[in-house]
C-alpha cells in the first residue's frame, strides 16, 4: 500500500499573546481607555459593565463578549451598582477571518466558557504575577510552568474563535451546527449541570445539604458528585461553598455592606466561620481581600 499524507490547513492561528486577566472590580471601577495595534476581547463573568468601543457604547451582562479591532479605542466602567468579574485577552492574528469579529458582541456559550476556564488555568501556571493586575503590561514567562502550556493556552483559545464563527456565521440555507461534537449523555449532563448551579444561586443564602440538592433536582448522590468532579474539580457541597465566597467578594467590591452583614446575607453561622471559609478558599482574609482590590484599583494609569 502506498499511503499519502494530507497536510493539515491552518484557518485561523495565533502565535503571539499580549494579555491574559481576570479581574474583580469594584463596583466603581473606571479604566479610562487605551487603543493598540492588536486585537482583545472582553468578556463578562458576571455582573454588568458599560463599554465604549470606537464610537459605539454597549451595556454589557453576563455571557457577552465584545472583540475589539486593532487601533480601536476602547474603555470599561463599572455600573456604580454591581462588582464585575471580567476576562480580558489580547492577542495577534492575520487571518482574514478575523474581520468575522469586528465590532461584534456575541453570547458564549458553556463549552466556550470552558474554554475561557481552561486559558485562565494555565495561565497561571505558565505566567507569573497577577492575572487582576490592570496595569501589568508584560506577560512574564513561570520559572517552573506546566508542559506544554502555551501551546494549550493558544489552541484553547483558537478553538475558542474558532467555535464562535462556527455558531454565528451561519448560511441561510444551511442549519446551526452545534458548537462542539457531543455525545446525548454529555449535553444532557450539561444541562443538568447548569440546572444545578441556577438552583444553587437562587438558594445561595441558605445552608444546603447533599440531600436537599439530590431531592430537588432528582438526580443520584453518586451522579451528583461524580457531575461536580468532571465538570467543576470540587464536590457538590464545596462548589457551593464557593459560589457563596465568590458572592461575598463582589458585595465586598460593591462596598454596600459591611463583613458580618455579608455573613449573615449568605447564610454563614457567625462572622468567626465566614472569615475562616473565606481564607481557606481564597488564601486571604476578607479584610485582606478589601484592601488588596482597593490597592488595585487606586493604582495610577
Amino acid at each position: 500500500m502506498s499511503y499519502k499524507s494530507v497536510y493539515l490547513q491552518d484557518t485561523l492561528s495565533i502565535h503571539e499573546i499580549y494579555s491574559i486577566h481576570y479581574f474583580e472590580y469594584m463596583c466603581d471601577f473606571s479604566f479610562p481607555g487605551e487603543s493598540h495595534d492588536f486585537w482583545e476581547f472582553l468578556c463578562v463573568d458576571k455582573g454588568e459593565v458599560n463599554v465604549l468601543a470606537g464610537e459605539k457604547f454597549h451595556v454589557l451582562k453576563k455571557g457577552d463578549i465584545i472583540f475589539h479591532k486593532p487601533n480601536e479605542f476602547h474603555d470599561v466602567n463599572s455600573n456604580g451598582l454591581i462588582a464585575p468579574n471580567l476576562v480580558v485577552m489580547s492577542f495577534s492574528c492575520a487571518s482574514p477571518v478575523m474581520t468575522f469579529f469586528e465590532e461584534k458582541v456575541l453570547q458564549i456559550s458553556e463549552p466556550e466558557r470552558l474554554l475561557l476556564a481552561q486559558i485562565i488555568q494555565e495561565a497561571k501556571y505558565v505566567f507569573a504575577g497577577r492575572m487582576d493586575d490592570p496595569y501589568q503590561e508584560e506577560l512574564i514567562p513561570s520559572e517552573s510552568p506546566r508542559f506544554a502550556g502555551e501551546q494549550l493556552i493558544r489552541l484553547y483559545l483558537e478553538q475558542l474563535l474558532i467555535q464562535l464563527v462556527r455558531r454565528y456565521m451561519v448560511r441561510p440555507d444551511q442549519p446551526i451546527n452545534p458548537t462542539i461534537v457531543k455525545s446525548i449523555k454529555q449535553k444532557a449532563d450539561g444541562e443538568l449541570f447548569s440546572q444545578i448551579q441556577e438552583y444553587m444561586e437562587s438558594h445561595i443564602c441558605e445552608t444546603l445539604t447533599i440531600e436537599q440538592l439530590c431531592k430537588s433536582n432528582s438526580v443520584g448522590r453518586s451522579q451528583l458528585q461524580k457531575l461536580f468532579r468532571t465538570r467543576s474539580g470540587y464536590g457538590a457541597i464545596e462548589y457551593f461553598s464557593r459560589m457563596k465566597v465568590d458572592l461575598a467578594k463582589q458585595m465586598i467590591r460593591e462596598n454596600h455592606y459591611n463583613f458580618t452583614q455579608i455573613a449573615d446575607a449568605l447564610g454563614f453561622s457567625s462572622i468567626h466561620y465566614f472569615s475562616r471559609q473565606f481564607k481557606r478558599i481564597t488564601g486571604m482574609t476578607p479584610s485582606e481581600y478589601a484592601s488588596s482590590i482597593k490597592a488595585l484599583s487606586d493604582q495610577p494609569g
